[in-house]
């Protein structure tokens, strides 16, 4: 899953990065409204983070540019107003959730979730792709039932993946969605992963299942 912070102060920003990139999450900060706008309108996030109080655009000229393109991105506000008024006009131009500061991380986290599973209510959320079976709300992966012990990066990885059945994933898809939009594409970084991956499947028989297309990237199917 990849998110985008829009945070003008940069302690929060980073507290907030750090903290999702804890959860797996890949994330993207954008420091103005402006950059906000932009990265949420030509980039794929799966939900926005977006603070009010922001230079150049307001959260709520954010907001509703976004809306405006059509694009139905889950968002949260985040802002120190808590006046009634606040909330209404955000949730009215389309926001899905309000969290005033200062606010408990695990509370962010929690409401982070609880939108992401809205989001994919008609669809099971377990990821279930031959005898690889990944509980996205656990966080835990079975591999013919066996549980991997897998880091937070390889987890991400294989979920990513997972989700993308059959779908050939080029490095740079995969270094959007895993890492973040810093990330060096001319680096290895992905390829040892992926041979971290084929190695803790191996005792399961399943190494087999990422499969390498030559100059391009990387495809998970069923064998």
């Amino acid at each position: 899953m990849r998110l985008l912070v829009v945070e003008d102060e940069p302690k929060v920003a980073s507290f907030i990065k750090k903290g999702l990139e804890a959860e797996n999450y890949a994330v993207d900060v954008a420091a103005d409204g402006e950059d906000g706008l932009h990265l949420g309108a030509t980039e794929d996030y799966d939900l926005i983070l977006l603070d009010i109080l922001l230079p150049k655009l307001n959260g709520y000229e954010v907001l509703k540019g976004l809306r405006e393109r059509g694009l139905r991105t889950p968002v949260i506000m985040l802002t120190a107003r808590s006046a009634l008024d606040d909330r209404v006009k955000g949730l009215d131009l389309g926001a899905d959730d309000y969290l005033v500061k200062p606010f408990a991380f695990e509370e962010l986290v929690a409401r982070v979730r609880a939108l992401l599973r809205r989001r994919s209510a008609t669809a099971s959320p377990i990821l279930h792709v031959g005898p690889l079976v990944l509980d996205p709300v656990a966080h835990r992966v079975t591999a013919h039932g066996h549980a991997l012990d897998l880091t937070a990066k390889e987890y991400a990885l294989l979920e990513y993946l997972l989700r993308n059945e059959g779908v050939v994933c080029t490095r740079a898809m995969i270094a959007q969605h895993v890492w973040d939009i810093n990330f060096d594409t001319y680096t290895n970084l992905i390829d040892v992963f992926i041979n971290h991956l084929r190695k803790k499947l191996q005792p399961h028989g399943c190494e087999r299942m990422i499969q390498t297309v030559r100059g391009v990237g990387y495809v998970l199917a069923a064998t």
